[in-house]
């Protein structure tokens, strides 16, 4: 059975910094590319970041180009965001997922589903 399990989410005040982890079970965590979304209450699901299999290629949303950093860990099957100069508007749910997909540097193709999803982890950013 997979299971991605996000955590690391809290509260922060608007410039200051938050590292998430998720940790997955269950498949060839290597061959998966990983990829970060996010939810606030009321909107869609917007895609964050994503990136390769080996980590040699990432990819952004406009939003956080910039702020945020995805890596992974191969060897403990965790991938991270690093999100630094956090705003109010980055408030929200982020979401780890996994798909078995080549990578590819198109943000649209990243809503076309993925495999696995985690349940996802509260970010708050304060004023």
């Amino acid at each position: 059975q997979v299971q991605l399990v996000e955590s690391g989410g809290g509260s922060v005040q608007a410039g200051g910094s938050l590292r998430l982890s998720c940790a997955a079970s269950g498949l060839t965590f290597s061959i998966y590319v990983m990829a970060w979304f996010r939810q606030d209450p009321g909107k869609e699901r917007e895609f964050v970041a994503a990136i390769s299999w080996g980590g040699g290629n990432t990819l952004y949303a406009d939003s956080v180009k910039g702020r945020f950093a995805i890596s992974r860990d191969n060897a403990k099957n965790t991938v991270y965001l690093q999100m630094n100069s956090l705003k109010p508007e980055d408030t929200a749910v982020y979401y780890c997922a996994a798909d078995r997909r080549s990578y590819v540097s198109t943000v649209s193709s990243y809503y076309n589903g993925m495999d696995y999803w985690g349940k996802g982890t509260l970010v708050t950013v304060s004023s």
